[in-house]
């Protein structure tokens, strides 16, 4: 499988991030890439690093000012000299409040609904570099190379498109999307990353060229909390084309290939001219997020579904965190994905 990936994606590494009351240890580290490209060595795949393109891409789906503001925030959190290394918000604005700021504090907290996003020096280069290789990834699935592996970090499919959250900063998936609708016409998107793509759903909530289907744990639980409940079906254009199903905490591999068929019959029902699959692995057995408990197996079983659509396919990395079995997960899902391909004549 053609793999695209871009190195400066490991340079934004910080290590803590403040969270119940407490800094604790960061879950998406430079690391991840690391583990990732080794897998892709290992397993013999193309790999191919991204070149660094314009915005352009990026502006279609995030807002100008957002952007903006993503490329200058740390260079303004360093003039103040009483500030921390790492920029973190400690305001933010309610649905009570709806002005946006320009001192710095205030501007940062209406780009950011948590403190999950901590902003170092080198922060807009890894995001900037992430969405880079998720834009060449698209470009080469449009001209014929697919299905390819698109290995994106920081992650992108909580990212609104002027707000940061969840660790993510810029919305990779949303951004291949957007950019195959004008290629491939329709597309169809399937997170099963173990949280809602909150983002991803705003940013195709009244759109009818994009079919979103998210396989993720109740956000009755936990994060996103706001988002990813059943009843939300999209508006507009979009209406019935947003699909989610809540799992309880604990969901093991029938349940959860039970869920992802459901969303693939209505894959099948749309008929996109292409898949963007949000590949999270935080959903494993032995994730620190500890939500779902599917195994090496459960992936592979996933990806030989996928590749069975026969759809010119695009797999974005999400989250999925580090633990001695990460890189095992990507192992198990693209050899699975590849021999399913390869068994079968190619998609037209």
């Amino acid at each position: 499988m053609l793999a695209i990936h871009h190195p400066d994606q490991a340079l934004h590494d910080p290590e803590l991030v403040f969270r119940t009351g407490r800094f604790i240890a960061q879950p998406d580290r430079a690391e991840r890439y690391r583990i990732f490209t080794d897998v892709l060595r290992e397993g013999g795949h193309t790999m191919e690093q991204a070149p660094l393109g314009g915005l352009e891409p990026i502006l279609a789906v995030h807002d100008a000012g957002y952007v903006a503001f993503l490329q200058t925030v740390h260079e303004r959190w360093s003039r103040h000299p009483d500030y921390g290394p790492v920029a973190i918000p400690n305001v933010h604005p309610t649905h009570r409040m709806h002005k946006k700021p320009t001192e710095l504090l205030g501007e940062f907290g209406w780009y950011s609904n948590s403190t999950s996003c901590p902003i170092t020096a080198e922060t807009w280069t890894s995001v900037n570099a992430s969405a880079q290789v998720a834009i060449h990834a698209a470009d080469r699935l449009a001209g014929g190379a697919g299905p390819v592996y698109a290995l994106c970090r920081p992650p992108g499919h909580h990212a609104y498109p002027d707000l940061m959250t969840g660790a993510c900063f810029l919305n990779n998936a949303s951004i291949a999307a957007h950019r195959l609708t004008t290629t491939q016409g329709k597309v169809a998107l399937v997170d099963i990353d173990v949280h809602h793509g909150n983002g991803t759903q705003f940013i195709f909530w009244e759109r009818g060229d994009v079919l979103v289907c998210s396989i993720h744990v109740d956000p009755t639980l936990t994060a996103p909390y706001y988002a990813g409940h059943a009843d939300e079906c999209g508006e507009g254009a979009g209406a019935g084309l947003n699909h989610n199903k809540p799992l309880p905490w604990g969901t093991q591999d029938p349940a959860w290939l039970d869920a992802l068929d459901g969303a693939l019959a209505r894959v099948g029902a749309f008929a996109p001219g292409a898949l963007v699959v949000s590949l999270g692995f935080d959903a494993a057995k032995h994730d620190p997020v500890a939500a779902f408990r599917i195994t090496d197996q459960g992936f592979a079983e996933a990806a030989r579904r996928f590749a069975r659509l026969r759809l010119p396919t695009l797999l974005v990395q999400e989250g999925g965190y580090l633990s001695p079995h990460l890189g095992g997960y990507l192992r198990a899902f693209l050899r699975a994905f590849d021999a399913e391909s390869s068994s079968r004549p190619a998609f037209p």
